[in-house]
């Protein structure tokens, strides 16, 4: 028997279906010359959807043939024959499972950032000099992440604390599927030991946040020269004589949004100049989505920009070596494995949490009849 998920889930796939064959109609008779843009709109929404499209009547057929091979195995006298009926059916509820997980996931699935490189961002929070011993360990924990996953990491920017830790880092990821990976990791990352510097033994509690940008192109940004200032200053930190001797740091200060964003690990003033400008086009880009989302109804908030962006989102607790991310019940982590950057099971709890909170609004959204356009 088909379940009442399924059923939902069919009848949103058929609103999908009828309105890409609306849309194709409409491509199909539409001017090109006339209305290239609505042309270019309307095919771009026909490419989101068709993957999902096509894949409700292999799931129509799949059970409808269950069906009848259920019904078969009820009402058939013959032994042999039923017992055929029921391996069908067997096999028709994987087919029909298998397929399911497919068209979820291509439902949540947001094509167009998912793909994309990020910057990832660690500030150390509250807690003075453990807080950026801290944020030094999440940062060993991504580079063992990108290890792991076999991405490209490199650090854009580094300000160290005077104890070896870390002020502020800028880490630019590269691979596949980055920021569909790492998208959950934005927010306040706490941590419970004892500092070594603690005699007494006490645990103390510090904090790190970690943001996740998604890189973007130039034409997704229009950054107006006249709104932003560039300033030079000598780098400090590690680095040799010569960023002590010569002005190529980079700080860029954009007005209209207050954001400042600073370079000064590389040698180069011009590709310090670079790569801040792209740390600054992507920080734009990230609170451009997270105004957008202010309209959108908290149940929905599940993406970058949302209302957890704020909030304490994963525990690291030493003295009972468990990682506890607080947006999924239930689950504890091994500490030592996550922090050496095995965090493949954590990255799938929070993306099913994801895909459940997303299909319930997308479920509403394409349960209402499509309306043919004239």
């Amino acid at each position: 028997m088909a379940t009442r998920s399924n059923d939902t889930l069919l009848s949103c796939l058929h609103n999908l279906y009828k309105k890409a064959e609306v849309l194709t109609q409409h491509l199909a008779e539409m001017d090109v010359t006339a209305h290239p843009e609505k042309f270019r709109d309307l095919s771009r929404e026909l490419s989101q959807i068709k993957p999902v499209s096509d894949l409700y009547l292999d799931l129509c057929r799949y059970e409808k043939e269950r069906s009848e091979a259920l019904e078969i195995a009820k009402t058939e006298n013959d032994p042999e024959m039923t017992l055929l009926a029921q391996n069908e059916v067997a096999r028709l509820d994987r087919q029909i499972a298998e397929l399911t997980i497919r068209v979820r996931r291509l439902l949540v699935r947001d094509a167009a950032a998912d793909h994309r490189n990020v910057y990832l961002e660690i500030r150390a929070g509250t807690g003075g000099d453990e807080a950026s011993l801290f944020a030094a360990d999440l940062l060993r924990m991504y580079h063992r992440v990108a290890e792991r996953l076999q991405w490209k990491a490199d650090v854009i920017s580094t300000t160290y604390s005077t104890i070896g830790g870390i002020k502020e880092v800028i880490l630019h990821l590269r691979g596949n599927d980055v920021y569909g990976q790492l998208k959950f990791e934005s927010g306040v990352h706490r941590v419970q030991r004892v500092p070594a510097t603690e005699s007494s033994g006490r645990i103390h509690t510090s904090t790190a946040t970690v943001a996740v940008l998604p890189e973007v192109r130039d034409v997704e940004v229009n950054l107006n020269p006249a709104e932003i200032r560039i300033d030079t200053y000598r780098a400090s930190g590690s680095g040799g004589q010569h960023v002590n001797k010569t002005e190529s740091a980079i700080r860029i200060t954009h007005f209209p949004s207050g954001i400042v964003v600073t370079c000064q690990d590389e040698s180069s003033q011009h590709k310090n100049r670079d790569k801040a400008l792209a740390v600054l086009k992507s920080r734009l880009y990230e609170e451009e989505l997270r105004q957008q989302e202010e309209g959108i109804a908290s149940d929905r908030r599940a993406q970058v920009g949302s209302g957890e962006r704020s909030e304490k989102i994963r525990t690291y607790n030493f003295p009972q070596n468990r990682a506890t991310d607080h947006r999924i019940s239930g689950r504890n982590f091994n500490l030592e494995s996550v922090l050496d950057g095995n965090i493949s099971d954590l990255l799938a709890a929070l993306a099913s949490r994801h895909e459940e909170r997303v299909l319930e609004q997308r479920f509403r959204e394409l349960s209402a009849p499509c309306a043919t356009e004239n």
